[in-house]
């Protein structure tokens, strides 16, 4: 049977009659390591993507520690997060026993595309909508139900940590093509140890953990939070509150002015009636931790994936960094020992 005609029988299993396909089309994967088509129907049958999963489908992209989950993460998180009324696609069809899942579709405009050519208010609103259902969304799914693989999942000190080495192999030794000598390794990792606890101990939340331009769909011209949905959720777990508002405000593929930026934190925390000063402090330490793994990831993502695409956003990644050192008090041998090791990039 060819793939073609294979598809066509989940199609047909879908829609409970022949519904032929009329085109087939496959879709950018971004960093992902799964694949997507979207499926062009004949008559009046809505459109379809369709995900094809990889053999190893219940592991992360990214480190988690515990064995594999017993259900697809994707298929968890999404049901949970519908049953909150929150906006995600829905799932037509679960075939992951056979390697693929077919769900809605909701077009080809990502957030980050619908900012090209805005003005700097429509910009500034459509942020507002999306920090708006960041909020929803946060307070929706916080507590975490017990059922929902979230729960069981943490971003502890032992993933921050995962994540800070994540930087020095590949956004520093890799890239730089140097090994840092045994006196400054055991210097940065006792450094990295620390900052790690230290963001392990903020409060916690629901954290989408990939909250950002590219993971929102834009379903009409109106900046509102019910014109956006969420994808690429399978990730989801239980780590530090502001983590993903960080994802979204210091995202690498978007530069917002610190004055906008500052603007959409004091929204946030109003929409979660939380205190400014804490969430302020939050957001700069979470950046540090969350845009130094970024630049490496995408390294790695070039070295490893062999997908170059990303490399652009490396020094804007760290660049986010550098700025969020100029704001913490403190931290002197965190801002020390990254001048040292990285002075081209983290010199302040």
């Amino acid at each position: 049977m060819t793939p073609q005609s294979k598809v066509q029988q989940f199609v047909d299993r879908i829609f409970e009659q022949p519904t032929p396909i009329q085109n087939r089309t496959e879709m950018e994967k971004g960093a992902s390591s799964r694949r997507y088509f979207r499926i062009e129907l004949a008559g009046d049958a809505p459109s379809l993507v369709q995900m094809v999963l990889p053999e190893d489908s219940l592991k992360s992209d990214e480190a988690f520690g515990g064995a594999p989950p017993d259900e697809l993460p994707f298929i968890n998180v999404q049901r949970h997060l519908a049953a909150a009324n929150l906006p995600v696609p829905r799932v037509f069809l679960d075939a992951t026993d056979e390697g693929h899942l077919f769900l809605e579709d909701l077009g080809e405009i990502t957030f980050n595309a619908n900012l090209q050519g805005k003005s700097s208010d429509r910009v500034e609103a459509w942020y507002y909508a999306a920090v708006d259902l960041l909020a929803q969304m946060h307070n929706a799914m916080w507590p975490v139900d017990n059922t929902c693989l979230a729960s069981k999942r943490f971003f502890d000190f032992e993933l921050l940590r995962w994540e800070l080495d994540h930087y020095r192999e590949w956004g520093l030794e890799k890239r730089n093509g140097v090994l840092l000598d045994t006196l400054t390794r055991q210097t940065l990792d006792r450094i990295f140890d620390r900052f790690a606890e230290e963001i392990d101990a903020l409060p916690k939340g629901f954290v989408h953990r990939d909250y950002q331009s590219r993971n929102l769909m834009v379903l009409a011209d109106e900046p509102h939070p019910e014109n956006l949905s969420i994808i690429d959720f399978q990730d989801a777990l239980i780590g530090p509150r502001t983590y993903d508002l960080v994802a979204l405000l210091n995202d690498s593929y978007v530069d917002l002015s610190a004055e906008v930026q500052e603007r959409l934190i004091q929204r946030y925390a109003q929409k979660r009636a939380l205190p400014y000063a804490e969430i302020r402090h939050e957001f700069d330490l979470i950046t540090i931790q969350r845009k130094l793994k970024d630049g490496g990831r995408f390294v790695f993502i070039d070295q490893v994936k062999g997908d170059p695409s990303f490399l652009p956003f490396v020094d804007k990644s760290f660049s986010r960094v550098r700025s969020a050192l100029t704001r913490i008090d403190g931290h002197e041998e965190l801002k020390a020992i990254l001048q040292q090791v990285d002075p081209d990039r983290f010199r302040i």
